[in-house]
């Protein structure tokens, strides 16, 4: 009897020594390199905080594999030497095992050859093609590719039979970027590019180029940037009197921009993630559930509406979560599953990625919106 008992005694206390060993298994550290202030902070602040909102809900719900999660945040202020500084000490001093972010494509496209030469893999939140394309082993990313959303745009003239446009856009990574893809596809699409401007991403005033636009003959007119350009771009064409149906890039879907552009928004196009007009969708949407309890969650923790921008963030964190449950915490596994990953149906759209892909979105990532009365309406 002595010895049963002693025996069940060394059982309970190896596992109480296993279960203390599980709880204080140290955390999986998830960098961050968000552009929380700057120009950019339109983009990096939804991102940083849904990314700290979704770690916070994974660690309170059990962790990943019994483990919790760490994120570690830099602000790269929208800048490419800071972003580049952040990701290096996010890789040599905090030892992180994957990284999401950059906000922007700058930020995104000088960041690369770090995480490369350092083998962690990066899920960019940014929308430039040439992020993914070509295909970088380590890189991967959330946000809706510009060429998609040029073809929603593209689609949506077509339909219209308007062959006409004039482009401007931003002297920045996704201004050149939403450029190279309007060119490229215009073809396609029997679209002619009558007038080709551009404006600097500080620049106050486009009254010289939308005038150039007025006299070109163009049908519509299509604006590439992120704020605060998109909105002057807006208000200047409203004062010149311009009535050519205006599109925007998804680089601005957000309230935001609606808040700058005030009532010159009125009539604007663009196309976008379906996050901003979850409510709008169709009952059998595969996203609409997900959609709907991101934008309640954001708005319980920040009192602000979920966005498309936040929504690139949890899509970053659960793709690595799904990869880190399927392959362990090794980067080179994250890796692996990252591109295997098939069918996950997120914020920014269903993402399926593969060797030859990692963007892992289709045109259907995108619907086309409408500003009416201050807010966002499906186009149908």
């Amino acid at each position: 009897m002595l010895k049963k008992s002693s025996f069940i005694l060394t059982f309970v206390v190896s596992l109480a020594i296993l279960a203390g060993s599980a709880l204080a298994a140290p955390p999986i550290k998830i960098g961050g390199l968000f552009a929380v202030t700057g120009p950019a902070s339109f983009l990096g602040e939804p991102e940083r905080n849904t990314a700290q909102m979704v770690v916070n809900e994974i660690n309170a719900a059990g962790g990943v594999k019994g483990r919790k999660l760490e994120l570690i945040a830099y602000d790269t202020q929208g800048d490419a030497t800071k972003a580049v500084q952040a990701a290096n000490r996010l890789i040599k001093e905090d030892k992180v095992v994957a990284i999401i972010g950059p906000s922007t494509t700058g930020d995104t496209m000088a960041v690369i050859p770090v995480v490369e030469k350092a083998k962690i893999p990066m899920i960019s939140c940014a929308a430039g093609s040439k992020i993914t394309e070509p295909v970088k082993k380590w890189i991967f990313k959330t946000a809706q590719n510009d060429g998609l959303a040029v073809a929603r745009i593209y689609g949506d003239l077509k339909r219209k039979n308007i062959s006409k446009v004039a482009i401007l856009t931003v002297s920045d990574g996704f201004g050149s970027s939403g450029r190279e893809q309007l060119k490229a596809q215009a073809r396609a699409y029997g679209i002619q590019i009558v007038s080709d401007d551009t404006y600097g991403p500080k620049d106050t005033d486009m009254t010289a180029q939308l005038t150039k636009i007025k006299g070109s003959g163009a049908q519509a007119v299509i604006c590439w940037g992120t704020n605060p350009g998109p909105a002057v771009v807006s208000r200047n064409a409203k004062q010149l009197g311009l009535k050519l149906p205006l599109y925007m890039s998804h680089g601005v879907s957000s309230k935001k921009f609606i808040g700058l552009a005030g009532d010159a928004a009125e009539g604007i196009l663009l196309p976008s993630g379906r996050v901003i007009v979850a409510d709008l969708l169709s009952n059998s949407d595969r996203q609409k559930k997900s959609l709907l309890a991101f934008v309640k969650d954001y708005q319980k923790h920040y009192k602000a509406e979920g966005d498309h921008f936040g929504g690139h963030a949890w899509d970053a964190i659960m793709l690595l979560k799904g990869a880190i449950e399927r392959g362990g915490d090794n980067p080179a596994a994250i890796r692996d599953q990252l591109e295997r990953t098939r069918g996950f149906a997120g914020i920014g759209g269903v993402f399926s990625y593969s060797p030859s892909d990692h963007a892992g979105l289709t045109k259907d990532a995108f619907v086309l919106v409408e500003i009416r009365k201050q807010d966002f309406a499906l186009v149908k």
